[in-house]
Order: structure tokens, then sequence, then C-alpha cells
């Protein structure tokens, strides 16, 4: 089984270009209309501008109409947590906290990257 996981992006450049620096990734697809990384065999972080799905399904609310308001989070275990939050951070991102012991067992860190999905990267303790 592959796993895409989808977010809808006001900004496919600027979403793509934050993402590219915060995964130190290079896209492995990149055409209007979406951009994906691969983030391990077999699973992708999709980018999709929210006026092309409206278009792709018309019945589907309106994701601009939640511009602002936090509607997913990311949450990537990687080997070194603080590095990847300091990327992000330097991309635009807005920490929300910071690197620290979580009561589930992983030390995580959280912010918001421009369309405001909640990004955490965590590694286990």
């Amino acid at each position: 089984m592959n796993t895409n996981f989808i977010l809808y992006v006001a900004d496919q450049g600027k979403s793509r270009d934050f993402y590219a620096k915060t995964l130190a990734l290079a896209p492995r697809l990149d055409v209007p209309g979406m951009t994906e990384f691969e983030l391990a065999p077999g699973c992708v972080l999709g980018l999709m501008p929210e006026k092309g799905i409206k278009r792709l399904l018309p019945g589907l609310p309106d994701p601009a109409a939640g511009a602002g308001i936090p509607r997913a989070e990311v949450y990537l275990t990687v080997p070194d947590p603080a590095v990847f939050h300091s990327r992000a951070l330097a991309a635009g991102a807005r920490e929300l906290s910071p690197l620290e012991a979580r009561g589930w067992g992983d030390k995580a860190a959280y912010s918001l990257d421009p369309d405001c999905h909640v990004l955490a990267f965590a590694a286990r303790l």
C-alpha cells in the first residue's frame, strides 16, 4: 500500500519552497496543480492548490473559507527534530512549542506552516 497525504494550500509555489527548505528535499513532482515530496518509500506529502481541489470536487466545502484555522497536523518522526524545526522556522513557520519531552515518549517541536497546518518534528526519547 502506498500512502499520499495531500494538504490544500493557498499558494503552491510558496508552500513548495517552504517544504523543500524545511525537509531539505527536492519535490519528486512539481507541476501546476500538484507538488509531491517522497517522505519515505511509499509515503508522499502532496501540496494541492485550494482552487484546484475546488474545481476537481465542486461539492467540497471551500478550503479557502478555513484560511488561518489549523485543519491538519503533519507529525514527522525524524533523526534530529531540532534541525528540522529550525529549518521550518527559518523558512517562515511560526513556532507553537519548542522542542521538549512529551508525555507519550517523544521529544517534539511544533510550528505552523504558511497555510496554518500544524507541523511537528519528533524523535523517541
